[in-house]
């Protein structure tokens, strides 16, 4: 399984206004595309981050979509009043699933940097070890783990039911993530929370 993620730095008084065209225009065409399983979308309104995932079957049928989403990536961050959107595209190596996210949900996604020689073994890290103390943390509804491994470079985003779900486990998270990382052998480059504003991935358990 693949993902492309579209990161937008848009005016945070658009906001909304870019949730409503992809939830709206984007998703309804995404979903007609061959080998597509989905979308989510997660935003931080008071900076103006927001990012964008599409899931799909294959490296294949991703790179395919990728000439017919251009144009459409261009028109939501001229909708978002944001810079041109950065595009990013990934390897899904874990997903793992409690239970499906409801409204209110939030996500803190950790950014890492990995020497692409031992990706393997820090997945099986994030798999054997991160992924059962996740588990533990308040409010947890899911995780998943994308890398790209010719760069090395890595995503972890943590689906939580609520923000006081979130606010709750923070430091236990923080603790968590600073021994998880060092068995992984992986350098933790940036921290952010957002909100969970569009959730309609059927990426099915990777673990």
């Amino acid at each position: 399984m693949y993902a492309r993620s579209t990161t937008i730095n848009a005016a945070p008084a658009s906001v909304d206004a870019g949730i409503a065209q992809v939830r709206d225009e984007v998703m309804p065409m995404l979903m007609d595309m061959d080998g597509c399983i989905g979308l989510s979308m997660i935003v931080d309104r008071e900076s103006g981050r927001c990012i964008a995932t599409s899931a799909w079957q294959s490296e294949e049928a991703m790179r395919a979509s990728d000439e017919a989403l251009r144009p459409v990536r261009e028109r939501i961050a001229e909708t978002m009043g944001g810079s041109g959107p950065q595009v990013q595209e990934w390897e899904i190596a874990v997903l793992h699933r409690d239970h499906r996210s409801s409204a209110g949900a939030c996500v803190r996604a950790t950014w890492v940097k990995i020497d692409p020689a031992t990706m393997d073994r820090a997945i099986d890290v994030y798999k054997l070890a991160s992924l059962p103390r996740l588990e533990d943390l308040a409010g947890f509804c899911s995780a998943s783990l994308l890398v790209d491994r010719a760069s090395g470079h890595g995503v972890s985003s943590v689906t939580y039911d609520s923000q006081e779900a979130m606010d709750s486990n923070r430091e236990a998270a923080a603790s968590m993530r600073a021994s998880t990382s060092k068995d992984a052998g992986a350098e933790v480059l940036d921290v952010r929370e957002f909100e969970l504003a569009i959730a309609h991935l059927r990426v099915p358990e990777m673990t």
